[in-house]
């Protein structure tokens, strides 16, 4: 009987709010695999259908051994995911994005097990060409051309999912993986200074948790092999947001890897895009925040 869903990353952001959703959605179980390099107990879902296990994504093989004919399909959502942290920490997104994946993408293989991959909107701006601006961005970009060999070669079946800026509940607030959203969220409750990294102007298409959510769970539920990006309509620039939570700006010196906007895209490698849109407004989730 196929009756669990595997989730890599499943104390983490994104990982935890998908794993709230399917118990919600389905029957099924659920094992999480994660090495809390960012992922937090915290996050656990308290539910007896829900069994966390502390490990890398590299020894998925060894960990889910004895699951492995009882598993449905395997959403990867468990990668290093900061695009300029992915140059002072080359060697754990390397293990993470590249050793990590790529055992992940062999047990799926191996054992006909349907996968879901996290992509990032990272890889498709600028025409392409964004895809080498960091090792982040390489790495993703890299997993894609292997999926697609994957599913030339053996005919991997899988559903690609691409994430714009994801926030909402659960999102990292304080450390070298904190988000946009998370970090003014923190600095603003301490009264504190937005800091934004030059020059400012830089745009994102900022997105909703449950509108993330939904649309893996849409891919998931309809299994057609399809590619998916969930974004928002408008873009806004960095100083935008900072300007929606009133308060005092900073300015950083300038990165590496910063990309100029988030860029939407009909198609990805050989593969049509399906848009989804989400239904959360930034501006409306800021001025709740701020009122309560």
């Amino acid at each position: 009987m196929e009756n669990y869903i595997v989730v890599t990353g499943g104390a983490g952001f994104v990982g935890s709010n998908l794993i709230e959703h399917l118990i919600l959605k389905t029957s099924k179980k659920i094992l999480s695999i994660d090495n809390y390099s960012s992922g937090l107990i915290k996050n656990h879902i308290k539910n007896p259908k829900v069994k966390y296990l502390n490990a890398n994504t590299r020894d998925i093989n060894k960990v889910l051994s004895k699951y492995k004919n009882q598993i449905h399909s395997l959403f990867h959502f468990g990668e290093f995911s900061r695009i300029f942290q992915s140059f002072n920490n080359f060697n754990d997104c390397f293990t993470s994005n590249s050793t990590g994946t790529q055992a992940v993408f062999k047990f799926c293989l191996d054992n006909k097990i349907k996968l879901i991959y996290s992509a990032t909107s990272a890889s498709l701006g600028n025409n392409g060409l964004d895809k080498n601006l960091s090792p982040y961005a390489f790495t993703k970009s890299k997993n894609l051309e292997l999926l697609e060999n994957l599913k030339k070669w053996f005919n991997l079946k899988f559903e690609v999912i691409y994430f714009y800026n994801v926030y909402g509940s659960r999102q990292i607030k304080l450390g070298k993986m904190a988000t946009v959203i998370g970090i003014f969220e923190d600095q603003y409750k301490k009264n504190k200074p937005l800091t934004i990294v030059k020059p400012g102007n830089q745009t994102r298409r900022f997105t909703h948790i449950k509108d993330t959510i939904e649309v893996c769970y849409e891919a998931w539920i309809k299994n057609k092999c399809d590619h998916y990006s969930i974004t928002s309509k408008k873009s806004h620039s960095i100083k935008e947001v900072a300007k929606m939570f009133n308060g005092k700006i900073k300015l950083l010196k300038a990165r590496a890897g910063e990309r100029y906007a988030s860029s939407l895209t009909n198609m990805s490698l050989n593969n049509k895009i399906i848009r989804r849109y989400g239904k959360i407004h930034l501006k409306d989730y800021i001025t709740s925040f701020i009122k309560g």
